[in-house]
């Protein structure tokens, strides 16, 4: 880290506090990244660092701060050093203060990037796990977000937004569509019952079973069974 001391431009350069780079990286906006390591860098008084060991300094101070947040996103050491070098290497991207500030922007940039885009891959493989597990066992009539939940890891009000977010849909209505979609492949494709269809897909109450389906389809069980009959 950088400690106070004096140069030929008679200027006094501040020690970092990275705790501001990392909210920047945590949760900052990637379209105001440039303006707020801009006003990050002012503490140091970055304009006036014409020395190049003094840009070396800052710029290791914020190169190990980004590998360091990107490392726990999974971003490989070869991942990352292919895109901005190794720490070895970093002094000839700091030439001028111009050139310095372009390859910590850049870089804070990606790092952002890469937050995105792993919470939103985080997101997906959630809710594809959540959908796996509703798949599975849509016929347990105990199914229910709580339970959905703790398969998945989170809390049911997390999920609960997740899946209105991602698929546009509470999560009571698209448990519904998984168990009604099942009901119609056993009236189609086998001769069970009505009771014993409603049963097997999750419906413990023949009479609500009947009364969901034809809102779902506008068919009774029965009027659908027959029409499916017909069409075989």
């Amino acid at each position: 880290m950088i400690q106070t001391q004096s140069t030929d431009d008679a200027c006094d350069v501040q020690r970092l506090d990275t705790r501001a780079l990392q909210a920047l990286l945590q949760s900052g906006k990637l379209e105001k990244c440039r303006e707020v390591l801009n006003a990050y860098l002012d503490q140091v008084q970055f304009q006036h660092l014409h020395s190049l060991m003094l840009r070396l300094y800052v710029g290791m101070d914020v190169y190990i701060v980004a590998r360091s947040f990107s490392r726990n996103l999974g971003i490989t050491n070869m991942q990352f050093t292919a895109r901005f070098g190794s720490i070895d290497d970093i002094s000839g991207k700091l030439q001028t203060t111009e050139s310095t500030m372009d390859f910590l922007g850049n870089m804070i940039e990606q790092c952002i990037r890469w937050r995105i885009e792993s919470a939103s891959e985080s997101t997906h493989s959630v809710i594809r796990n959540a959908k796996e597990y509703i798949d599975t066992n849509y016929m347990d009539d105990d199914l229910s977000l709580s339970s959905v939940a703790k398969a998945v890891g989170l809390s049911p009000t997390y999920l609960s937004a997740l899946f209105k977010r991602e698929m546009r849909q509470n999560f009571s209505d698209y448990l519904t569509k998984v168990r009604i979609e099942k009901a119609k492949e056993l009236l189609c494709c086998t001769s069970k019952m009505i009771y014993e269809v409603a049963y097997e897909s999750g419906f413990r109450d023949y009479r609500y079973f009947s009364q969901i389906f034809k809102k779902h389809t506008g068919l009774t069980p029965r009027q659908f069974q027959s029409s499916a009959n017909l069409c075989t």
